[in-house]
């Protein structure tokens, strides 16, 4: 009978991070519909992206509500482990964190409808390697997520400068361009708002790395502390054997969300 007890609880704990897992999939297909949708603004094959992505909003909202339920079933079963705390605590805030990207994909995908109805609007020419940064990071967090990867989780909180660092540059260059062609304001502020949405992305990536590094190591990495932290030998090496997660983690369960196939700038 124990043995029976203590399989259904890891049974459990596995199926929480089953439905973080699914929900990720999810939220990261939204993400790439919106993020090709406006980086291929005047391509005719990403037009439909944004329906796309008002269509999974609902999708990612109830499956949230769902995640959240199964975490508030589990706190109620009483004593715990360290690690199954730490795993009840992250999942929570990882959900709210995946929840938000799929709000900020809808944002994004409401400036593409936007841009396409204005004559004139013209992609800021960092805008793609600034997509692609975020894309990244949120593949890395996902596929710390998956791997419980301390590594991949490390290198997100390492690239939230360049986000940045682009968002920065882009702003200065639209707004002298505003100031120059008072025409080209309107849909200069819809790409100001896109650049905003993208940041936000990685911070909300960010977040998800620092809770599976508390999850994965007891770490509270939060505020910039995580930079001081190496991984250990352990996760070094299962880093290496998973380095291939770079660019997009659909590429490892292609059948939960697939991802989109459109141009890529």
């Amino acid at each position: 009978m124990a043995t029976t007890a203590g399989l259904t609880e890891v049974v459990l704990y596995d199926t929480l991070v089953n439905y973080l897992v699914s929900m990720a999939r999810t939220v990261e297909g939204a993400m790439n519909r919106a993020l090709d949708a406006i980086v291929s603004l005047e391509s005719s094959r990403t037009a439909n992206l944004p329906g796309e992505v008002f269509l999974l909003e609902p999708r990612i909202n109830e499956m949230e509500i769902v995640i959240d339920e199964h975490a508030i079933r589990l706190l109620r079963r009483g004593s715990f482990t360290d690690d199954e705390m730490r795993l009840i605590v992250a999942a929570l805030k990882i959900n709210n964190d995946l929840e938000r990207i799929g709000d900020i994909a809808v944002n994004l995908a409401e400036r593409v409808v936007s841009l396409r109805e204005m004559q004139g609007a013209q992609i800021p020419e960092e805008l793609a390697p600034m997509a692609a940064a975020v894309r990244a990071m949120v593949s890395k967090s996902l596929g710390a997520l998956i791997f419980r990867n301390v590594d991949m989780a490390m290198q997100v909180l390492e690239s939230d400068d360049v986000v940045d660092q682009y968002r920065d540059r882009i702003f200065e260059r639209l707004l002298q361009r505003m100031t120059q062609e008072p025409e080209l304001v309107s849909p200069g502020m819809q790409f100001v708002l896109a650049t905003r949405h993208l940041e936000r992305i990685a911070d909300h990536a960010t977040n998800i790395a620092e809770d599976i590094i508390f999850w994965v190591r007891g770490l509270d990495v939060r505020h910039g502390r995580g930079l001081a932290i190496r991984p250990d030998s352990t996760t070094t090496e299962t880093s290496s054997a998973n380095s291939n997660i770079t660019e997009n983690s659909h590429v490892l369960h292609s059948d939960v969300t697939p991802d989109c196939e459109t141009e890529r700038a």
